[in-house]
């Protein structure tokens, strides 16, 4: 899975958003607001991957147990699916 093309993500005010823009803007109209995790895992998303390797990617970088990870990159794909983000 990844995330459909034309999606950016934008720094305002020290916060970081996803925006969808051409095409994508007609699957998901608005932004998205990102935590560092967030952002980590939606570039991350940009390739088509699987969420057994974002987490493998996560745990290699951040010191946090693989049962948080797990339920975490779950409940975020499945917003991202949920809100039509997400190409199969």
């Amino acid at each position: 899975m990844k995330i459909r093309n034309g999606f950016v993500i934008r720094e305002v005010g020290g916060k970081k958003y996803a925006v969808a823009t051409g095409d994508s803007a007609k699957h998901f109209k608005g932004m998205l607001t990102l935590n560092d995790m967030g952002v980590t895992i939606f570039g991350l998303l940009k390739n088509n991957t699987t969420e057994e390797e974002i987490v493998d990617k996560i745990l290699a970088e951040y010191e946090v147990d693989r049962a948080t990870v797990e339920k975490d990159v779950n409940d975020f794909i499945a917003k991202l699916k949920e809100i039509d983000v997400l190409e199969d």
